[in-house]
């Protein structure tokens, strides 16, 4: 979502005849998309806001924008403001589609010329109503990650899982309209990615807000139905609202893949009573079960926290036991971090060493599983779409096959964006290789 979000600020930029510049000394706007889900994430984005204070020393024109989820939280904006008086503009995550008009109003405020908004740091207002959240379906996007293409269907989380800033500073669910969603789908396809990647907080949740019978699965339907060469992937999926219905879609489809994000957090009952995730560990398992029983290749992969404050020892033992039970194709693991304005910040927290001691085996596990199944790749020929140059090895490509796994093969650039048929004849840890055995058309 981060990335597109900035696909989108580049497209505003663009439309107003900016250009991507080589280094910070040759711009002429600066615009910094933040996040807080972490906290590392958060010290990372100011601790590059600050750098920027040179920069601007050596061109006082300079403008400089922060934008996104940080500045949404709570008194962020004032101490951006405080911190940082030589930032220019601060929109939160509900009115990025306002820079434009911000940076014209900054020029304008250099020129002498009294017409400066006087309000220059417009971070949605969490005490105005929920009809002020609308959804700007004329945002430009500059797309970056050709073959893939990345479609927001819906925004804000309604969750309030206790460790989560997403509810705070995404604001309430909205739901894209679906024409509008398979008119980008339709548009992309028609341009030549290859790839469309759907996006939301909790992608499961889509229609439930609007005023209609559409759902995630229907959506899911009618994106196959769109005629074409293309893959389908989606995140992030909350297991509370995985439906069977969406299963079936699924397993039914010709574009969907094989391939579902199912974030588990964690293996224990009580510790997901407590993160509010309103689902057990047998409801997950059951998830788990269904999907392979409609689909036995898929890929599962999962985020899983460790160190939420009321996790004990026998509650990480029950996460492992889910790990060794499901057999994740890849695991995305963090220690959790508070955050400021949340209910589990408030609790007593767990040692840092306990935490790392724990994320150390969760990952040792988890590193077994993906060899094994990686092995299991060894001799098979696999459907992988090219999406780019390998970084590493010359003369390679690297793309993912159906269930998510990626390839490194023999190949050059102008393979991103096709479809080969690979032998795989090597695996190693989680990586793939082979050797390509023909172009799909």
């Amino acid at each position: 979502m981060n990335v597109h979000e900035s696909e989108k600020l580049a497209g505003i930029l663009a439309a107003k005849g900016y250009a991507e510049c080589g280094c910070e000394d040759d711009a002429d706007v600066i615009v910094f998309n933040t996040c807080c889900i972490r906290d590392t994430a958060e010290r990372r984005a100011l601790g590059n806001i600050g750098v920027i204070k040179a920069v601007k020393k050596r061109n006082p024109n300079l403008v400089v924008a922060v934008v996104g989820c940080m500045p949404q939280q709570d008194g962020a904006a004032e101490n951006i403001r405080q911190r940082y008086p030589y930032v220019d503009i601060v929109l939160g995550t509900r009115n990025i589609s306002m820079l434009a008009e911000e940076i014209d109003k900054v020029l304008i405020s250099r020129t002498g010329v009294k017409k400066r908004s006087d309000k220059k740091y417009r971070c949605f207002d969490r005490t105005l109503p929920e009809d002020y959240l609308t959804i700007d379906e004329n945002t430009p996007a500059l797309r970056t990650s050709f073959p893939n293409a990345w479609i927001n269907i819906i925004y804000g989380c309604n969750n309030f899982c206790s460790y989560c800033i997403v509810p705070y500073v995404r604001g309430r669910e909205l739901s894209r309209d679906m024409n509008a969603v398979l008119d980008e789908v339709k548009r992309c396809v028609d341009g030549g990615y290859k790839e469309i990647t759907l996006l939301g907080q909790n992608v499961n949740s889509y229609g439930n807000d609007l005023k209609s019978d559409v759902n995630f699965a229907r959506l899911l339907h009618e994106i196959d139905k769109i005629e074409g060469k293309f893959r389908v992937r989606f995140m992030t999926s909350h297991p509370k609202d995985l439906t069977e219905e969406v299963m079936d879609e699924m397993a039914a489809s010709s574009k969907i893949c094989s391939n579902l994000h199912l974030p588990m957090q964690a293996g224990s009952d009580k510790v997901l009573s407590d993160m509010n995730r309103r689902y057990d560990r047998q409801r997950y398992l059951s998830l788990i079960d269904g999907l392979r029983r409609r689909m036995p290749d898929i890929g599962i992969t999962t985020d899983i926290m460790v160190g939420f404050p009321t996790e004990t020892e026998a509650d990480f033992e029950d996460t492992l036991d889910i790990v060794r039970r499901v057999r994740f194709s890849n695991a995305f693991t963090f220690i959790y971090s508070p955050r400021k304005g949340t209910p589990a910040a408030e609790m007593e927290q767990i040692p840092y060493a306990v935490k790392q001691e724990r994320i150390s085996g969760l990952i040792a596990l988890q590193n077994s599983i993906t060899k094994e199944i990686s092995d299991t790749y060894t001799g098979g020929v696999y459907e992988v779409l090219c999406e780019d140059v390998a970084p590493k090895s010359e003369n390679k490509v690297c793309g993912r096959t159906e269930s998510g796994r990626l390839v490194t093969f023999d190949g050059a650039e102008a393979d991103i964006g096709k479809f080969f048929n690979v032998r795989i004849t090597q695996s190693r840890s989680a990586s793939l290789f082979g050797r390509k055995e023909g172009e799909i058309l």
